[in-house]
């Protein structure tokens, strides 16, 4: 017999559920959307794109391309003008930073500087687009996007065992200049377009490199979370749009429904299948629905709503084209490329605004992956609708847009000026009128990322392996971090050239980032992240005082240094500036740095420490000097923490 307490439970229990369902059959019945109306097209990144015709000017002598116009009318109109040209070293460094990612080293400064051509600038550009390391410095930015790591995440983060083909392909599409429509269509449904090709096969992980949990009982809820964060995703990447704020009820500020989010999200559900325990890695091709796609009302899996059918986001959908295919396969096909037609108002204004964002700190939009309302305005935005006009009309090829941005003169304005120099108030007038640099009267100083602080530690201490590809090496790691992990999740390699490598081959693990990588604001990879943050805090600067690898990186660099400048202290800061800062160091500088040495040596001495307490170079030659080889090192650590060497002018 159920007692009291039991049957008043059990018909609370029976209310909810029939609550419950009424609810959900009452909120389905109710589930519409608002139509799209002209108004909603009025916001400017729903706009058709049309090449803008350059503004007038009344300084015809200072652009060099085409972008300069653009920004030096927006000055001209404020009574600003631009900076001076930057000098050839601040130049060189800026540039090998930019788009390779690793500092120029003495000779190739001295080469620069030597070469009076005319164009000797445009060639260095040239020379730096087709290395290969300029596929190594901007698939990082893109892999930020896709939220790239080479485990699942969650409490097991489990190994991705493929993962890492991936970010080599996106280092190899990127070296071979793919175009940008073909790059984007081969993330989302290469596996359909060319189905014999590995590559874009590969491609297809951008859509599952989010986290994943494998081993959650339901399996169900699982696919429903891998496609609700791949929609997302896709939209926040490729559109700027936040269609995961659509995903359980219509966005409060843009004209994207719930049924405009699962609609989208139709056309990838047939590809995602997962399996349990089995990481999902690349799109399922031969995938055949298994049920139709609905709405889920309030985002919950367990409440599927009313059927949908694969279908273009409404207010990008400019002509109003229809899905022709029935096919699943090919409908996702035609997704990839309605997304890269040349009539979308988002895609080709998107990925300008990022390549934008990458040279200058910040994009023409400061919000990149929020082009809706809610998102910031661009500063300039005929430039930003040319520079993607330009890029559909040379064929959606990203270096030639590259070279447009780092030959302008924009690109070469100084960003700092010395008192004396014979424009001092105009500048001081740019820098209350443009406080942060968002008009462009200078260059923004910028900080270095963390991969690029750790490649130009490993690259001046002459010590960057060359080595390209391949599954993610792991450096050594402090004992007191591996102690948090799980049982050989960070098995440090073998191969000591492996502790060497570039760091985007680094092992890229979602609940633990490189020490280095943490501290200065590598994302989580968790979410797709257009924008790193910019902290300045205490851990970097104790991490790059006292951590292993900096003081061993100091070792290194000084062991070089004293191979090829001996033991004198001048030729020593000379090599120290040039290999470190990539220029010769000013007769004050040298005469201070002298000096540090000089009174190093001697404190070491006084306290009479031994050769196990020093900081020995690590050189091929005998340090017979203890002190005076110590008194190096410190002097090289000292450098890798100043401003210069971390920010890029």
């Amino acid at each position: 017999m159920i007692s009291l307490p039991m049957r008043f439970l059990f018909f609370a229990a029976t209310l909810m559920l029939v609550c419950s369902s009424s609810l959900k059959a009452e909120e389905a019945a109710k589930l519409s959307e608002e139509p799209i109306t002209e108004a909603d097209r009025e916001h400017w990144s729903f706009q058709p794109i049309k090449r803008p015709a350059l503004p007038v000017i009344k300084n015809q002598a200072w652009p060099r391309t085409f972008v300069d116009h653009f920004v030096l009318a927006e000055l001209e109109e404020k009574e600003l003008q631009p900076a001076p040209e930057a000098g050839r070293t601040t130049l060189i460094r800026r540039l090998y930073f930019d788009v390779i990612g690793l500092p120029p080293m003495p000779e190739e400064v001295e080469a620069f500087l030597a070469d009076q051509s005319p164009h000797a600038y445009e060639k260095l550009v040239d020379r730096l687009l087709s290395s290969k390391h300029y596929g190594e410095r901007w698939a990082q930015h893109w892999l930020d996007l896709a939220r790239y790591a080479e485990t699942d995440g969650y409490e097991h983060d489990k190994v991705r065992p493929d993962a890492w083909k991936y970010r080599d392909w996106v280092i190899k599409a990127l070296n071979e200049d793919m175009p940008y429509d073909q790059f984007v269509r081969w993330q989302l449904a290469g596996d359909v377009i060319a189905p014999d090709n590995t590559d874009a096969r590969i491609a297809t992980a951008f859509c599952l490199s989010g986290p994943d949990m494998p081993d959650i009982n339901s399996q169900e809820e699982r696919r429903h979370t891998l496609l609700n964060e791949m929609t997302s995703t896709v939209g926040s990447a490729f559109m700027a749009l936040q269609m995961g704020c659509a995903q359980c009820h219509d966005h409060k500020y843009d004209p994207i429904s719930t049924i405009d989010f699962y609609r989208m999200r139709a056309f990838f559900e047939p590809a995602v299948k997962p399996v349990k325990n089995r990481s999902v890695t690349t799109l399922a091709s031969l995938g055949k629905p298994t049920a139709p796609s609905r709405v889920m009302i309030r985002g919950d899996w367990r409440q599927p709503g009313p059927r949908v059918q694969p279908a273009f986001l409404r207010v990008a959908n400019l002509e109003e084209q229809a899905v022709d295919a029935d096919d699943s396969q090919q409908q996702r096909r035609e997704f990839a490329l309605w997304l890269t037609q040349k009539n979308h108002p988002l895609t080709s204004r998107v990925i300008m605004n990022r390549i934008w964002q990458h040279h200058f700190g910040r994009g023409l939009s400061a919000t990149p992956s929020d082009f809706g309302v809610m998102g910031d305005l661009p500063t300039h935005p005929e430039l930003l609708d040319w520079l993607a006009a330009e890029l559909m009309s040379s064929g959606w090829k990203m270096k030639s847009l590259h070279r447009l941005i780092l030959t302008s003169n924009v690109y070469r304005q100084t960003s700092r000026l010395d008192e004396t120099h014979p424009a001092i108030n105009a500048w001081k007038r740019s820098l209350k009128a443009d406080p942060d640099a968002a008009m462009l009267s200078r260059f923004p100083r910028q900080r270095l990322d963390a991969e690029v602080i750790r490649d130009a530690m490993l690259t001046v201490s002459g010590k960057l392996s060359d080595k390209t590809g391949g599954r993610g090496v792991m450096p050594p790691l402090p004992r007191e971090l591996r102690s948090t992990l799980l049982k050989d999740q960070w098995k440090t390699s073998e191969n000591v050239e492996d502790h060497y490598r570039r760091s985007i081959y680094v092992f890229a693990r979602r609940n633990l980032r490189y020490p280095l990588f943490d501290v200065f604001d590598r994302p989580d990879a968790n979410t797709s992240c257009s924008r790193r943050g910019n902290s300045t805090t205490a851990p970097q600067s104790l991490l790059m005082m006292n951590s292993e690898s900096s003081l061993k990186c100091a070792q290194e660099l000084a062991g070089l240094i004293w191979d090829q400048a001996g033991e004198q202290d001048g030729p020593q800061v000379e090599l120290l500036f040039r290999r470190a800062l990539g220029r010769r160091p000013a007769e004050h500088e040298l005469r201070d740095m002298t000096g540090f040495l000089q009174s190093q040596r001697k404190m070491l001495a006084r306290e009479q420490r031994s050769a196990g307490d020093l900081l020995i170079p690590l050189s091929e030659q005998p340090v017979k000097n203890a002190y005076a080889g110590a008194a190096l090192t410190d002097l090289c650590l000292a450098i890798f923490n100043t401003s210069e060497f971390l920010y890029v002018d």
